[in-house]
């Protein structure tokens, strides 16, 4: 039987570390948010989600309070502590920051500490090069938002060690989520998936199809999705699709080329949820 990972390291304090970190928390574990910008903001984040948590009847007996005192943070990847059982990379989606967080955290933590990168889109086997041990490296992709997601991809490359995949599985299950574990691949299975769907729906706004809400609201009545696609790339950000979208249309071709559109609106400033306007104004919608 899998144990909780005692120690847990999450590499970016942004919304997804910051989920990442509340769930292995709530699980039991001790972490650390290595942060190089805001780290008062980074456990803010991880406060406001066990708040609502909590709120919500899902911490058990627990007070936010005492899942947050679990949780501390550090500027740098080079300052985690080495005895950690897990560290999951979870900053922007950039290669090359993404080789200098792992390549860093690699130096720093025990040989036996597995090492994931929450990457939706890029290449664990190209991540993995800039690793001298790539048998502990794997893919655990989170969904946004953390807490509340069902799913984790996990992905694997023909050197990630089976030992490390088993154990991997057994932690997503244990923080009550589901696992789709698929082989390496640009985009994977839920990226491409997702992306390849919102990149059309934002073509068929650009040309006038219909109105947002009414693309969203064929696909939410016609084919049971829970949230259509414009208002899910609305949650995701405008940017980090974009930035997805870019990177699949390297790798694997135009099919994937970004409509004009999307690029006006992240020019533009227009993120999304987190900036309040996307497809959708959100700071009406919160008022």
């Amino acid at each position: 039987m899998t144990e909780i990972p005692k120690h847990v390291g999450v590499v970016g304090g942004g919304r997804m570390g910051a989920g990442i970190a509340q769930v292995f928390a709530a699980l039991g574990s001790t972490v650390v948010i290595a942060e190089a910008g805001d780290q008062a903001a980074a456990r803010d984040r991880v406060r406001t989600g066990l708040t609502r948590a909590h709120e919500r009847g899902q911490l058990g007996t627990e007070e936010p309070a005492d899942v947050l005192a679990r949780v501390r943070t550090v500027g740098a990847p080079a300052e985690l502590p080495a005895d950690l059982d897990l560290v999951v990379e979870a900053v922007p989606e950039i290669p090359s920051l993404k080789v200098d967080v792992l390549s860093s955290v690699e130096k720093t933590v025990d040989a036996s500490t597995v090492i994931a990168s929450n990457t939706s889109s890029i290449s664990i086997a190209e991540l993995g090069a800039a690793l001298n041990d790539p048998s502990r490296f794997i893919g655990m992709h989170f969904f946004n938002p953390v807490p509340a997601s069902s799913l984790v991809e996990i992905v694997r490359v023909p050197n990630t060690a089976a030992a490390v995949v088993d154990k991997v599985r057994g932690w997503v299950s244990l923080l009550g989520k589901r696992e789709v574990l698929v082989n390496d691949s640009p985009g994977f299975a839920t990226s491409r998936l997702g992306v390849c769907l919102g990149l059309e729906a934002i073509r068929m706004l650009e040309e006038g199809v219909a109105d947002a809400e009414s693309i969203d609201r064929a696909m939410e009545l016609g084919y049971r999705h829970p949230m259509g696609p414009l208002r899910s790339t609305d949650l995701v950000g405008l940017d980090v699709r974009l930035a997805i979208a870019e990177h699949l249309a390297s790798t694997l071709g135009d099919r994937f080329t970004p409509p004009e559109l999307l690029r006006d609106k992240v020019a533009r400033g227009e993120f999304g949820r987190k900036s309040g306007q996307g497809f959708y104004n959100w700071e009406e919608a919160s008022r």
